[in-house]
């Protein structure tokens, strides 16, 4: 086997080929490619049970809605904690019954090599008024 020999006017450059050299037969092990068959590829939580807030009846009846944007984790169990309000509705009440609604939403956990793990995610809930008022609006009619 012939010697490699680098003409070159740069001396930094055989110790820079050498170093590379050495990298690369470090990395031939004899073992040849991971064996993946034990890997487990990585899954996003799914909702399971997600039930619709409760819309509060006087933003119904006034043609009031919103988005509320909730940030929160959903644990190893599936179920969601640490909710927080990340972008408001403008209205209070709509960002509270959103919040109340997702506390007893259920998920199947993500998993990472097919163990559950707590994973951040950010749901938005959606309030569009009722095409039809609802008939208990008429009383607020009344006090007004």
């Amino acid at each position: 086997m012939r010697p490699i020999t680098c003409h070159t006017r740069n001396p930094a450059r055989p110790v820079l080929i050498g170093a590379l050299s050495l990298a690369l037969l470090v990395g031939c092990g004899e073992g040849g490619p991971p064996d993946t068959s034990m890997m487990v590829a990585p899954t996003q939580p799914v909702a399971l049970d997600t039930p619709p807030p409760a819309y509060p009846p006087e933003l119904a009846c006034f043609d009031r809605g919103g988005t509320v944007g909730l940030l929160m984790q959903i644990g190893v169990d599936g179920a969601p904690a640490d909710i927080r309000v990340e972008t408001s509705s403008g209205h209070p009440q709509l960002d509270q019954s959103a919040t109340e609604a997702v506390e007893s939403w259920k998920f199947r956990p993500a998993t990472r090599n097919g163990n559950p793990v707590a994973t951040d995610l950010r749901v938005p809930v959606t309030f569009s008024p009722p095409d039809v008022r609802p008939d208990m609006c008429f009383q607020y009619d009344e006090q007004r």
